[in-house]
């Protein structure tokens, strides 16, 4: 690592040491470093929807509305390459809110999170995207457990 001088405004300092207390980092160097991978994911997300990535996408969504519920498991039914994993949850008497845990190119999730969000019925959602380097068509060929004894 490399140690670096920066120039920076007042306001902005106090807004970095604000950041850095809320959080509970440890030092400003670590906050910096963390604002900028999120930079470069952003970057990334932007211009590149064939990098893979994971994806968290949430969402409320009327339970009343006409065969919302079916559509949205068949849309994930559709997508079923993409979709790992579902938590469904009753907010409320009317709502429900669904995190989907999706995994694929960052164009193809960003698409099935258009079709899930645009479903009349549902009120809102969030997209948020990790991009991976370590994804390659989907298969993470980095990640080894304890034990494991694949040494490929």
């Amino acid at each position: 690592m490399e140690r670096i001088t920066i120039t920076i405004e007042d306001s902005q300092l106090a807004s970095l040491d604000e950041h850095i207390r809320k959080r509970g980092y440890t030092s400003r160097s670590e906050a910096i470093r963390d604002i900028l991978r999120n930079a470069q994911s952003d970057e990334t997300t932007l211009q590149d929807p064939s990098a893979f990535c994971y994806a968290t996408l949430s969402c409320v969504y009327e339970h009343e509305t006409r065969e919302l519920s079916k559509r949205l498991t068949e849309l994930q039914h559709e997508h079923h390459d993409l979709s790992v994993a579902t938590l469904h949850v009753h907010a409320s008497h009317n709502e429900c809110l669904e995190v989907v845990i999706l995994k694929g190119t960052i164009g193809q999730v960003q698409a099935l999170a258009d079709e899930i969000l645009t479903q009349r019925g549902v009120r809102m959602g969030h997209l948020h995207i990790v991009p991976s380097p370590d994804l390659v068509d989907g298969h993470d060929h980095h990640h080894h457990h304890h034990g494991d004894t694949n040494t490929d």
